[in-house]
């Protein structure tokens, strides 16, 4: 059934007054506040399927906007489903669903089996009717900012895991904060009014290992094996965490910043590996040597994934649930959830330690 449009000077006004409310001295560009104030307009019930929008002209004379950037914002909306557009009569609301056109902005450091697990837990709590576009930054800040500014006001959601050892704050606060979750990651400086699902990295590492200490005590050390010549990030509280543990319980302990030779394993030592390659290697170099993994040499792994299952008899692993953070992710987008969220972290004992 087709709808009449509502298109009284009394809603117009009424519409042309809110307007007045977008801020020109925010960071955020004009057309962006436009557009989610008629997105906003739609969720609350202002605007209804067939309500005619103030045309660009009205907009752009009575509040100060440029023709382009009321253009932009309805444009996208139109884009978007949300708004059709009448030759000669002007803008309507064409949709009030608005969940079904969500588009969901996701920014990884890098895509590693663990994060395909994040991600695709994700997509599937999300549903269907939500397009999701994952972008990667490689630790890169300057590749990581980019990202973010050039797609602001293009979708209706951000997942941004920010993994960096120093403060990007500032360029997160770019992202309208009732639009933004932050993953695996926690940004101190944000509080209860942003949505935060992170690891608590240095609790997880000293956790873990006191669980498996019983495990890790059969050896004559204990090594942290860091990858700073890759890709890999490595948080500062997994090195605190592991520090911690080791000086509390009088555990001889050792940082590698990289696994490069053979000579960097030690029978009767136990070892923390992180990067998926280092674990190849490390397991490839002990079979060499005639040593058994959990016998002559310990290995424990952080990040669970279905192949450590498997993988020499069973990597012991120290790990979040990606599938449980992927899930409660899509739940918290979908809910407008905002807080700070620890997701839980374990220890998994297998042959390997």
């Amino acid at each position: 059934m087709t709808q009449t449009p509502i298109d009284t000077p009394t809603i117009l006004f009424a519409l042309m007054k809110d307007f007045a409310l977008i801020d020109s001295q925010s960071s955020k560009p004009k057309y962006q506040q436009l557009i989610e104030y008629i997105i906003d307009s739609i969720e609350n019930g202002k605007l209804d399927r067939g309500q005619q929008l103030p045309s660009i002209n009205e907009v752009a004379q009575n509040f100060g906007m440029a023709r382009m950037t009321v253009t932009k914002a309805y444009d996208e909306l139109r884009e978007r489903g949300l708004v059709t557009s009448h030759h000669g009569k002007g803008f309507y609301v064409n949709s009030t669903d608005t969940r079904s056109q969500m588009n969901i902005f996701v920014l990884f450091d890098a895509l590693t089996p663990y994060k395909e697990i994040l991600y695709d837990a994700i997509v599937d709590g999300l549903g269907e009717d939500v397009n999701v576009n994952i972008f990667f930054h490689h630790h890169n800040i300057k590749v990581f900012e980019n990202l973010i500014l050039n797609n602001l006001g293009h979708y209706n959601f951000y997942v941004v895991m920010p993994h960096f050892n120093q403060d990007v704050s500032d360029i997160l606060k770019q992202i309208p904060k009732e639009k933004l979750l932050l993953l695996d990651i926690d940004v101190p400086s944000f509080g209860e009014d942003f949505a935060l699902l992170y690891q608590d990295f240095e609790h997880n590492v000293y956790q873990g290992l006191s669980e498996a200490q019983s495990l890790v005590q059969k050896y004559q050390t204990l090594s942290l094996v860091l990858s700073s010549k890759s890709f890999q990030y490595t948080p500062v509280g997994i090195i605190n965490g592991f520090k911690k543990y080791c000086l509390e319980n009088r555990i001889p302990f050792e940082i590698i910043p990289d696994l490069e030779e053979e000579e960097h394993l030690q029978k009767d030592h136990a070892y923390l590996v992180f990067r998926e390659n280092d674990l190849v290697r490390f397991i490839n170099w002990s079979n060499k040597k005639g040593w058994k993994l959990g016998k002559d040499i310990g290995l424990i792994s952080y990040d669970d994934t279905p192949i450590k299952e498997i993988l020499a008899e069973g990597i012991s692993v120290i790990s979040n649930d990606f599938q449980a953070m992927g899930k409660r992710a899509a739940e918290m987008i979908l809910t407008k959830q905002r807080g700070r969220i620890i997701n839980q972290c374990s220890f998994i004992k297998r042959k390997s330690l």
